[in-house]
């Protein structure tokens, strides 16, 4: 499990892993989900990942996650998911911008909760709105498949990931050790 870090989002320039959060001076519609009548997102389009995209994926991850290897000591949960696994299970979901994989996102219904396990953006693609773009259709399927809530965890060192996901609306529900991380989990209520 992982979530932004969701495990623990990813990044450089915006906090880690996830665009520009609402509000903090993207480009009118750079953030606005695909569809929405703005010219720059209709390049992009979320859809399943498939198979033969678990490199593709990892490769996202990797490069999203590295500069937090140092911070807290060794690879992020999500640098050691099995990207195959998930996309075969269905949780797996990609962000293409004009044909390129700039990020993805990991979906898992859980213990009957909805939870938010992975985003990542590459590092070159933060900055655009991808982030943002990824938050919103997680909690877009989230209300679509009948829950009121998306839970998603952090590592408690990744400090500007809390304060982001804060900003957006989530609060801390708990702190835990689990598979080896020290976590934070957090919660959005749709209603």
């Amino acid at each position: 499990m992982t979530p932004p870090g969701p495990g623990d989002p990813a990044g450089t320039g915006d906090p880690p892993g996830t665009g520009d959060p609402p509000g903090t001076g993207d480009p009118p519609g750079t953030g606005d989900p695909p569809g929405t009548g703005d010219p720059a997102g209709q390049s992009r389009v979320i859809r399943p990942a498939r198979d033969g995209e678990a490199d593709a994926l990892r490769d996202v991850v990797h490069a999203a996650y590295a500069h937090y290897v140092a911070r807290i000591g060794k690879p992020p949960g999500p640098m050691l998911d099995d990207y195959a696994a998930r996309i075969a299970d269905g949780q797996a979901w990609v962000l293409e911008d004009a044909g390129r994989i700039a990020g993805i996102l990991v979906l898992e219904e859980q213990d009957g909760r909805f939870l938010l396990d992975n985003i990542a953006v590459r590092p070159e693609c933060q900055g655009s709105g991808h982030g943002r773009t990824l938050m919103a259709f997680a909690e877009a399927e989230a209300r679509r498949r009948g829950f009121t809530e998306v839970v998603l965890y952090t590592h408690a060192l990744m400090t500007e990931n809390q304060a982001l996901y804060r900003r957006l609306g989530y609060v801390e529900t708990g702190r835990v050790t689990e598979k080896g991380f020290d976590r934070v989990y957090m919660q959005f209520n749709l209603t």
